[in-house]
């Protein structure tokens, strides 16, 4: 289908928080429970906006905390409803114990992360920080590189975490400021046909108090280790149910989605890896570099979680020299979470590729085409295994 089928969906201009607010609309949630922080306020404002105006029959549970957001979002969700929620930075960090309980028990909650620093100091802009923190806790996790695709992503976690055979909570992240405050254009579905993609929430199993049933038990030695493993296999097998997810709303809607996006890798002895908007300006500059004669290409993931290993495996074998781009850092760890990824994946070429970590953008600090030529410099560079653009030295 064209994306100019204006009858199923139309042209709109939003910002970030606003295109994940009608997708949490449009995907008939029936339950919303978060707390406002920068700069993810504005998508439980709109949210409660379509509540009060009878526009999403939701229960919107304004809560105290993050910690307690998640928490009736786990209940809601145990209890049958398709739930959504939504946070930041610190708000994230609150969330932590009951992320780990709500992968556990199988809750197919969505979460928008509009991503941003840690404190301290106190900032407001991104950084990945929060995303990386929440690596390890079993929520599957994707990026938005634009408004158009933070929209279609919270659409199509819902379908993939609520499949019978993923059952587990999905973070769709999406860049503090960049995004959740820039107005693009994107399309949107007419809500008479988002049913199409995703009906309503069917659930395996809800709770229901005349057939009472044990809930997050206690599980000591005998039993602990064998529940983990489960949930590890099942994180795993995720992949296959993301990638027809995505297969069919590629379909469904004429955009493509794929675990991972390549651009001009054919051919590339260089390459850089990419999570998030940085990607849009690092395509343009291998289209400048290319035009140059440089032999550049790009990665950028839209799958994080699970991590999408033997992809990258096949798509950076051969290459020289790989820069990965970190919005964030390890103190004392050797390299950013996302360039540690990478080297674990590609430990077991053969031939390894030559690894640079970047480190760039953190706490929103602008990224533009000087940055991007001064990290294809270093990547010229065998002697430098890591730099801090902007504050080298």
């Amino acid at each position: 289908m064209s994306v100019t089928d204006t009858e199923r969906m139309k042209r709109v201009g939003l910002n970030g928080d606003e295109a994940v607010a009608y997708a949490a609309k449009h995907a008939n949630v029936d339950v919303v429970a978060a707390y406002p922080i920068t700069p993810q306020t504005i998508m439980v404002e709109k949210i409660s906006e379509f509540v009060y105006n009878g526009e999403l029959d939701a229960e919107f549970i304004a809560v105290e905390s993050e910690h307690s957001a998640l928490s009736a979002a786990v209940g809601a969700s145990l209890a049958g409803a398709r739930v959504f929620t939504a946070t930041a930075s610190q708000g994230l960090a609150l969330m932590y114990e009951i992320l780990y309980i709500a992968s556990a028990m199988r809750t197919p909650i969505v979460m928008a992360l509009g991503n941003r620093a840690f404190s301290a100091p106190i900032n407001i802009h991104c950084s990945h920080d929060d995303a990386y923190a929440v690596r390890d806790t079993g929520w599957l996790q994707f990026f938005a590189e634009n408004v158009q695709e933070a929209y279609d992503l919270v659409l199509m976690a819902f379908k993939i975490s609520e499949s019978p055979e993923v059952l587990t909570p999905s973070i769709v992240n999406l860049d503090g400021f960049i995004l959740t405050h820039c107005i693009e254009p994107l399309y949107i579905w007419n809500e008479r046909y988002i049913q199409e993609f995703l009906p309503d929430r069917k659930p395996v199993e809800a709770i229901d108090y005349r057939n009472p049933k044990t809930y997050g038990p206690l599980a000591l030695m005998d039993y602990y280790m064998l529940i983990k493993r489960q949930q590890y296999e099942v994180v795993r097998r995720a992949r296959a149910t993301i990638d027809r997810v995505f297969d069919e709303y590629s379909r469904w809607s004429g955009r493509r989605y794929r675990a991972i996006k390549t651009y001009m890798m054919d051919d590339a002895e260089y390459a850089f890896v990419v999570l998030g908007s940085t990607a849009g300006t690092m395509r343009s500059m291998v289209d400048k570099w290319r035009g140059m004669g440089r032999k550049v290409g790009l990665v950028s993931l839209t799958l994080y979680r699970p991590f999408p290993e033997d992809d990258l495996r096949r798509i950076l074998s051969g290459v020289e020299a790989i820069g990965v781009m970190d919005r964030s850092h390890t103190y004392g760890g050797p390299g950013a979470q996302l360039y540690q990824e990478i080297a674990s994946t590609l430990y077991s070429l053969d031939e390894h590729p030559r690894l640079l970590n970047i480190i760039y953008g953190l706490g929103g600090k602008d990224f533009g085409p000087e940055d991007a030529e001064a990290a294809y410099k270093y990547l010229m560079r065998p002697d430098v295994r890591e730099v801090w653009l902007g504050v080298e030295g």
